[in-house]
């Protein structure tokens, strides 16, 4: 029986460091994932991939921003939408390059997705999520003045943009998704958390915000039916006591103990591995079978037990 899984990748797991960003850079790195993932899909999964596009939606606002004398900007929304185009075509390509090799005939698509949110949901009154370059105070203060935005002076680094980060409330195209996957296809999906949109007058309107590209991941794994949600992050494992003397890899955890974790904090970073926790968590409760969570050059040794920490319900 076809063991289904959906394997969240990072948007910086693609930028290797600062001097490798270039699109050729982002395309090699994502090829480097595609080889781990392509195995998977040899050893009988079915997958769908969900990407992170943090630095990516920066680059593309940068450039709008440099080229503002001349060029209209480009909305936080529409920045999306446009990664998950590129990201997808680098990752469509590749992963096909791969299973061409091996001599499977299984088609690659990306689709374009939109992720509903609540305009009602209490992140749209603290926005908290920067992006974009940073700005001076008169420039931060123009920017508020004239489009409405929220900024904040960023740790004495200069001023930011914030947005809201809500909490991702349905994935449109699920169904599509689905049907693809059914009809034997990799789906590339939900990139960046997906396409920030909410309902007005019965239409889906863009809306400036960030979803958790984890949350929307698990979201969308619950959708389609997904046994088993894969996570790959900066480390081979998880560890509890992160960055203290009592720190401890993990192998094994199961649901409660990590809610019981979250409860007690400081076990896992608010800025790295709590928002994963607590996406495993909603995999898990909508009916999830596992979540794993590895590095990218482990997923295969993680999805057969040997590495990677487990979390069960």
């Amino acid at each position: 029986m076809a063991r289904r899984a959906v394997v969240a990748i990072g948007g910086n797991s693609l930028i290797r460091d600062a001097s490798r960003q270039s699109v050729e850079d982002q395309y090699l790195a994502a090829a480097e994932t595609d080889h781990h993932i392509a195995a998977l899909i040899r050893e009988g999964w079915e997958i769908c991939i969900t990407h992170g596009n943090g630095p990516q939606v920066g680059f593309i606002m940068r450039r709008s921003e440099l080229a503002a004398h001349e060029l209209h900007e480009v909305p936080l929304e529409v920045c999306v939408a446009d990664t998950q185009g590129a990201i997808g075509y680098a990752l469509q390509q590749t992963l096909g390059h791969d299973l061409s090799r091996l001599g499977i005939e299984k088609g690659v698509v990306t689709v374009v997705t939109q992720v509903e949110v609540d305009e009602n949901d209490p992140a749209f009154a603290k926005p908290g999520k920067p992006i974009g370059s940073f700005l001076d105070e008169d420039t931060a203060a123009q920017r508020t003045l004239e489009n409405g935005w929220t900024c904040i002076e960023d740790a004495g680094r200069g001023w930011r943009r914030v947005v809201a980060s809500p909490a991702p409330v349905r994935v449109v195209e699920a169904g599509a998704i689905k049907f693809l996957m059914d009809s034997g296809f990799v789906v590339i999906a939900a990139g960046g958390g997906g396409i920030p949109v909410a309902e007005r007058d019965g239409d889906l309107v863009g809306v400036a915000a960030v979803i958790d590209k984890d949350l929307a991941s698990a979201l969308l794994a619950g959708d389609i039916g997904a046994d088993t949600f894969l996570i790959t992050t900066a480390v081979e494992q998880v560890a509890l006591n992160w960055g203290t003397p009592e720190q401890e890899w993990v192998s094994h955890m199961t649901l409660d103990e990590v809610k019981g974790y979250l409860a007690e904090g400081g076990h896992f970073a608010e800025g790295s591995m709590a928002p994963k926790m607590r996406a495993v968590v909603q995999f898990l409760e909508q009916g999830g079978r596992e979540a794993i969570i590895t590095d990218p050059d482990n997923m295969q040794r993680a999805m057969a037990g040997e590495t990677g920490t487990r979390i069960t319900a």
